[in-house]
């Protein structure tokens, strides 16, 4: 039933009327009820009313103008245009997923979207949203494809000949003058549009990557990467280029990977952002890291280290000399601990000198140095200079190899502080790890102070989080999970005796993710004269754990319970990360 047969049955106008109105609606190729708002024969609101009632369908007045980004992955923006659809929450507790539609009354569009669900095991729940909604909803989501879509055509226009189109398409054998062209304005102002995209949304990492058909631009939000933008493949050239002339690459290089920064202001914030290019058989991929000093240097207990984790550490960079060792893989915040730490320990009386690969903070008081390998200054060569600087604490980005390892150690033993990194899958099984690296177990005990292993969890949106009901399993699990952390520990923390766990729902402040930012889950290992002792008689990964536990240290895992039944996590989150460790 069609609005004009609702408001024949309505008795709000005639038959008559009604095939008038139709057949004009018609003629003009405009849909019955925009016609008729237009026309004023009814108000948008009293259509709603009068739909709502008619299809039993309830209406939803919608109360913000974000694109929430996971709905986003469910229902792609064509299906969102054709049908005329708003995502609008995903309640992962109940597996529904909520939408607003302009013609709830198209079965068509209800069987798009119910298989669309189906794909990821959620059910439908339809609300109706008023026309106008819609499009206020939609120029927001297009925005940014607007922005960048004028400037393409504004430099089509500008470069439309036959010679200036050639260099439009292959700006990879760019000459000086061709590096003009993408100083232009379009160009200039696309980048600009991907790089305020991410700062808005708080993106760590920015991924522009070449595809068949297109250009694809995703963004990494809380750890998960997410689509945004799609481009024509023909600009891409032109991106890549304008973002090597703002990293002071080769833009003629493009065999070989390109690493470089560059900073500038978004709004009112000054923005670190860090370049690295990988050719692909498709062109070039670029990886922008966002680097917001605000952002990055946090307190520790932001980071998540609370109770003994925190005080172990804080004991620790307050001895003259030692090792503090900060593990995990890739993108699991170590170089975050890192400067935390170091922005403890820079004070006027001491003298702080890094080797870091690339710099990612710029902190005052602190002589950073970027290493290079290309040109032989690695880390190894850069420790054996930074003695000759009168240090008192380095900080190395990474421990690499063996003779990188032996120099730190060497540093340590000298009566220096000294933070570093080095990937390993715990903190046990660092000191094999190091022992495998070259370093004899009578240099270790004397030298390293602590192991600090981690890795990041998100964190619940503190707006829409909603406590759930334990059923026997998990609560069994918790239990079992809480019986081997040490009393310490929980005590510290003034648990309930009643388990209080938490999961996502979503809402318009954290884009419906239900999630708001990322946390850390750490195990700290301490040397004590203990430790010392097993690593000097039977230094395994057995022994080492059995004076791990004496100490009252608690895993990652047992740190992410402890903060699921803080609040601060959910329980599907911290096993997400679990099950990711058994594959690092």
């Amino acid at each position: 039933m069609n609005i004009i047969q609702l408001l024949l049955k309505q008795k709000k106008i005639n038959k008559q009327d009604g095939e008038k109105l139709a057949e004009e609606a018609q003629k003009l190729g405009k849909d019955q009820e925009e016609f008729l708002v237009e026309k004023k024969i009814i108000s948008e609101e009293e259509l709603l009313k009068l739909k709502s009632e008619a299809l039993g369908v309830p209406l939803q007045k919608l109360d913000t103008d974000e694109a929430p980004q996971e709905s986003l992955l469910i229902i792609p923006k064509e299906a969102i245009e054709f049908y005329k659809v708003i995502p609008l929450k995903i309640d992962r507790l109940k597996n529904i997923l909520e939408v607003g539609m302009v013609y709830p009354e198209s079965s068509q569009a209800q069987e798009a979207l119910k298989f669309l669900a189906r794909q990821q095991k959620l059910s439908l729940k339809i609300h109706l949203v008023s026309l106008s909604d819609f499009r206020k909803y939609f120029e927001k989501l297009q925005a940014p494809e607007k922005e960048v879509a004028s400037a393409l055509e504004k430099l089509e226009k500008e470069f439309g000949s036959a010679k200036d189109k050639a260099v439009f398409e292959d700006i990879s054998t760019n000459t000086q003058s061709q590096a003009i062209f993408i100083e232009e304005a379009p160009v200039i102002r696309m980048v600009a549009v991907i790089l305020r995209q991410a700062v808005e949304g708080k993106a760590s990492d920015i991924h522009i990557e070449p595809t068949v058909d297109d250009l694809r631009i995703r963004y990494r939000m809380d750890g998960i990467l997410y689509p945004s933008l799609k481009l024509p493949i023909k600009v891409h050239s032109a991106i890549v280029a304008r973002i090597k002339i703002l990293s002071r690459l080769k833009i003629d290089e493009n065999r070989i990977p390109q690493d470089g920064r560059f900073s500038t202001k978004v709004g009112s914030k000054r923005i670190d952002f860090r370049v690295a290019t990988f050719p692909t058989t498709l062109g070039e991929k670029v990886v922008i890291r966002v680097l917001d000093s605000n952002e990055g240097l946090k307190k520790l207990e932001d980071l998540g280290l609370t109770g003994r984790n925190n005080d172990v550490l804080m004991r620790m960079i307050k001895k003259p000399y030692g090792m503090i060792l900060v593990t995990g893989p890739t993108g699991s915040g170590k170089t975050s601990t890192l400067y935390t730490t170091m922005r403890l320990l820079n004070k006027e009386q001491v003298n702080i000198v890094t080797l870091e690969d690339p710099v990612e903070y710029s902190m005052n008081g602190v002589n950073q140095s970027q290493v290079r390998p290309e040109i032989d200054y690695t880390f190894a060569k850069g420790l054996r200079q930074i003695l000759r600087q009168d240090p008192n604490i380095i900080m190395v980005g990474e421990i690499r190899d063996e003779e990188t390892a032996s120099l730190a150690v060497n540093a340590a033993l000298t009566g220096h502080l000294v933070l570093s990194t080095l990937h390993a899958n715990n903190a046990i099984s660092t000191i094999p790890r190091l022992f495998d690296m070259g370093i004899k177990p009578f240099l270790l005990s004397p030298t390293l102070s602590v192991v600090i292993s981690q890795r990041l969890l998100r964190v619940l949106c503190p707006y829409c989080r909603e406590k759930i009901i334990l059923d026997a399993k998990t609560k069994t699990y918790l239990q079992e999970k809480l019986k081997e952390i040490p009393q310490e520990a929980k005590n510290s923390l003034n648990l309930k005796s009643e388990h209080q766990v938490f999961e996502p729902k979503g809402c318009s402040k954290c884009n419906e993710t239900g999630y708001s930012g990322r946390i850390g889950i750490f195990e700290v290992l301490e040397m004590t004269s203990q430790l010392s002792e097993i690593i000097a008689r039977d230094p395994t990964e057995k022994a080492i754990t059995q004076e791990a536990k004496r100490q009252g240290m608690i895993t990652m895992e047992e740190d992410g319970i402890l903060k699921t039944l803080q609040g601060i996590t959910s329980l599907r989150e911290v096993m997400r990360v679990s099950e990711e460790n058994k594959y690092l």
